[in-house]
C-alpha cells in the first residue's frame, strides 16, 4: 500500500502521519520525489482502513500495491534511482559501460585491458577473482590475489571496479571493490543477499538462469529490505531450448522492468550470447531498448583466456562498439523533429 502525501505538507504533519501509520503496525517508508512525496507502507496492511487514511488532511490518495516487491517497486518510488560507484552514475538518464576480462589472470593482463577499455570510454573495470564454474575442475579464479590486482587497476587508472562475490564470509576481502556482483547462480542465495543488504556498497544483481522477472525483483527486495537500496538489476540472458547461443537475451525485460521498478537496469550481452560476433549487435539492441548500462567482456588474447574467451571482444572491437553505441544513444534520445 502507498499513501500519496498532499502537496505542501509540513514536516510536523508528515511526522504525525508516519506516527499514526507506525501505530497501525506497519513500517512507513518516505520517498520524496521531484513531483510528489509518497509513503510506502511495509507490513500487513489488511487492517488499515483506506477510507479513514484518505480522509486525513495530510493524504491526497491511497493505493494498494498488489506486487510482493515493495522497496523495489516504482509505485513506492516513482523517480528513477541513481546508483553511484566511484563517481560513476547509473540510472536516471546516466549510462555507463563496465568492461574487462571474465577472469583476472595476472597483473599484466589486467593493466593492458584496463588501459584499452578506459581509452575506449568504459567507466568501470570488471574482472572475476572468484569464479563459479559448472565444472569443479575448471579455473576457479585467483581469489584474494585477484582482488589485490583489481585494487591496483583501480588506483592506476582511476576506475571503479566490479567483481563477483560468492560467499558472505568473503565480504571483508571486498573492501576495496566498488561494486559487488551477484552472479546468476547466486541470485537466490538468500543468505548472501541478506548480508549484502547490510553493506553500503552498490550491488549488481544478475538475473538467474531460469528466473522470472518477479523473482529477480524479489531477490533485489531481499537486499533492499536489509537497508541497502543501491541495487542494479542485470539482464544477462535466460536458458532456452535453443543451442545456437549460450543463453537467450530477453530484450523485452528492459522496458518491462522500467515500468515495474525504479532501479537501474544493466545488460550483459557477453553471457547472453556466448559468442564474440553476437556481443555488439545485442549491446546495440539493449541500448536502443533503454538499458542504463552494459557489462561487456574484453580480452587482448581471448584464444588463451582462462575462461569465456569465446565471448570476449578484442580491444579494437570494443572500441568500435563503443563508438556505435554513442550514435545509438544519441538517436534514441533525440527529438523526432531532429531525426
Amino acid at each position: 500500500m502507498i499513501a500519496i502525501v498532499r502537496e505542501g505538507i509540513s514536516t510536523e504533519g508528515l511526522e504525525e502521519l508516519c506516527g499514526y501509520l507506525t501505530s497501525q503496525n506497519v513500517q512507513p517508508h518516505v520517498i520524496v520525489g521531484e513531483k510528489q512525496t509518497v509513503i510506502g507502507l511495509i507490513g500487513d496492511t489488511t487492517s488499515i482502513d483506506i477510507h479513514l487514511l484518505e480522509s486525513m488532511d495530510q493524504v491526497a490518495a491511497v493505493r494498494r500495491v498488489s506486487e510482493p516487491f515493495k522497496k523495489a517497486n516504482r509505485k513506492f518510488h516513482p523517480d528513477d534511482t541513481v546508483v553511484e560507484a566511484g563517481g560513476v552514475k547509473f540510472g536516471g538518464g546516466n549510462f555507463g559501460v563496465m568492461a574487462g576480462p571474465c577472469s583476472v589472470e595476472s597483473e599484466e593482463q589486467c593493466m593492458v585491458i584496463a588501459e584499452a577499455v578506459k581509452k575506449a570510454g568504459a567507466a568501470v573495470f570488471r574482472g572475476g577473482a572468484f569464479k563459479p564454474r559448472t565444472s569443479p575442475y575448471a579455473f576457479q579464479g585467483m581469489g584474494e590475489e585477484g582482488l589485490a590486482i583489481l585494487s591496483k587497476v583501480k588506483r592506476e587508472f582511476d576506475m571503479p571496479v566490479v567483481s563477483e562475490i560468492m560467499d558472505a564470509r568473503d565480504l571483508p576481502l571486498f573492501d576495496d571493490i566498488d561494486i559487488l556482483q551477484v552472479g546468476a547462480r547466486n541470485m537466490q542465495n538468500f543468505t548472501l543477499l541478506k548480508e549484502l543488504g547490510k553493506t553500503d556498497k552498490p550491488i549488481l544483481l544478475k538475473r538467474g538462469l531460469a528466473a522470472t522477472i518477479d523473482e529477480l525483483l524479489m531477490a533485489a527486495e531481499y537486499i533492499m529490505a536489509g537497508g541497502n537500496e543501491c541495487v542494479m538489476l542485470c539482464e544477462r540472458g535466460i536458458r532456452s531450448y535453443d543451442t545456437r547461443t549460450r543463453n537467450v537475451f530477453d530484450v523485452s525485460a528492459i522496458p518491462v522492468l522500467r515500468g515495474l521498478t525504479h532501479l537501474p537496469i544493466i545488460s550483459d550481452p557477453s553471457h547472453a550470447t556466448g559468442y564474440t560476433r553476437l556481443v555488439a549487435p545485442v549491446a546495440y539492441a539493449a541500448t536502443a531498448a533503454g538499458t542504463d548500462g552494459l557489462e561487456v567482456e574484453v580480452h587482448h588474447d581471448p584464444a588463451h583466456a582462462a575462461s569465456d574467451g569465446s565471448q570476449a571482444l578484442l580491444p579494437e572491437q570494443f572500441d568500435e562498439m563503443m563508438r556505435r553505441l554513442s550514435l545509438i544513444r544519441s538517436a534514441v534520445a533525440a527529438p523526432l523533429e531532429e531525426l
